[in-house]
């Protein structure tokens, strides 16, 4: 079992309850879809499991070490392991660096790290890039480009590059196609499933879109009001059992 969450909470007023006592268990390998509306509480949880927020009330453990909310030492081991790419790809490349630049961050922070996947000896740092480039279907030469030269899914593809560089054990992926068009979410979709399966890396894939995590996932896990409202495999999503609520998000996705 790689992940283990036990009765997390979090509740920013006491009008505001966030998260209540969500638990959940994810095995190593695995592709779990945690779908919801918005305001059900999946992008806190992800934020969470990242240590960008604190909890107070619940745990999470990893490979059977528990991730305390505010211990440093903890959350930089923590973060060797866990990446995440955000719905805005915008907002996390410096709109200042070349896009090798913003590849090379998560490398540059933890220099131990050779990923098993690159052949790094003999490369510069700009080829380093390149060859992360290539792994997500963009062209080498796009090294020197800034973000403002690229369309919204090239610079998705370069955050899922910087995400995986460092070879993460596992990767949330917070509405990574959302505000992208049908077809390029199609091409982002595929990307991180051809990469799971390479690499075996766990994916939380976080989204409003149940047809994005049927699309993707082995399991799914449905958030309303901060609650888990129902946990099934994907091949049990037309079950007569599923939760009203689940049943609804499959009817106004049209995927029946």
């Amino acid at each position: 079992m790689s992940l283990v969450v036990e009765g997390l909470s979090k509740q920013y007023s006491k009008q505001v309850q966030a998260l209540n006592h969500i638990s959940f268990r994810v095995n190593e390998g695995e592709c779990i879809g945690i779908v919801g509306e918005s305001g059900s509480g999946k992008s806190t949880l992800g934020r969470i499991l990242l240590g960008l927020e604190t909890y107070k009330e619940g745990s999470i453990t990893y490979y059977g070490k528990t991730i305390a909310p505010r211990k440093r030492s903890d959350l930089r081991q923590f973060r060797k392991s866990v990446q995440m790419v955000f719905q805005d790809s915008t907002s996390t490349l410096n709109p200042k660096l070349p896009i090798w630049k913003s590849l090379l961050e998560p490398l540059d922070n933890f220099k131990e790290i050779t990923p098993s996947f690159l052949k790094v000896e003999g490369l510069t740092r700009k080829e380093i890039a390149q060859e992360l480039l290539e792994i997500v279907g963009l062209d080498k030469e796009m090294v020197d480009r800034y973000p403002g030269e690229l369309s919204g899914g090239q610079k998705q593809r370069v955050s899922i590059a910087r995400a995986i560089s460092i070879e993460p054990s596992l990767l949330v992926c917070d509405e990574p196609t959302a505000s992208l068009d049908v077809t390029v979410q199609v091409q982002i979709l595929r990307l991180l499933k051809e990469l799971q399966q390479k690499t075996n890396m766990t994916i939380l894939f976080i989204s409003h879109d149940i047809r994005a995590v049927s699309f993707l996932c082995d399991k799914v896990m449905v958030l309303k009001d901060g609650s888990i409202v129902d946990q099934f495999e994907l091949s049990e999503i037309y079950d007569e059992g599923r939760h009203p609520y689940t049943k609804a998000l499959i009817q106004a996705a049209k995927i029946e």
